[in-house]
């Protein structure tokens, strides 16, 4: 939980801040390229299809996890900032061209990357909610599990890019 002196709007936040060991470069080409984000993007056994992707300032971002219990989870949404190989910002509260959504969990996410000194990548993954019910919710539903999993897929994967 978030210390009494953090400012409001940080107490909305869920973060994941992680050293991994793919370098930035393969890193977001496993994040922005959709054949090779559909590898990690949910916690296995669970598969994901990518249904939109325009990686673009209000591009569509929309992905459809399905588990093998028959469970799936539809994920609209849009891209917000691109900085290449430094910063990725996305929301479920919009999706592409801006349009408004009411999604399942309103959230916006921002992921950087920084070279790590001694090698890898400083990965940090934050999630900021509308309202601490939202972010509880979000947490409830096992988000740094799940989360932690897939990071950890996606370092793999990155690693073994050519």
């Amino acid at each position: 939980m978030s210390a009494p002196d953090t400012p409001a709007a940080e107490r909305h936040d869920l973060v994941i801040d992680r050293l991994v060991a793919a370098p930035r470069a393969k890193l977001w080409r496993a994040w922005t390229e959709p054949a090779l984000l559909k590898q990690w993007w949910c916690p296995r056994p669970w598969t994901t299809e990518v249904r939109a992707f325009e990686l673009r300032p209000g591009g569509d971002f929309h992905t459809f996890m399905r588990g093998p219990d028959g469970g799936q989870s539809d994920n609209p949404g849009c891209f917000l900032e691109i900085v290449p190989q430094q910063r990725l910002v996305f929301t479920s509260m919009l999706t592409g061209s801006w349009r408004p959504a009411t999604p399942w969990m309103g959230f916006t996410a921002v992921i950087t990357l920084a070279d790590a000194a001694g090698g890898g990548t400083h990965y940090v993954a934050r999630v900021m909610h509308p309202d601490p019910a939202t972010r509880d919710r979000h947490e409830q539903l096992g988000f740094f599990e799940g989360w932690n999993t897939c990071i950890t897929q996606l370092d793999e994967l990155a690693q073994a890019l050519p």
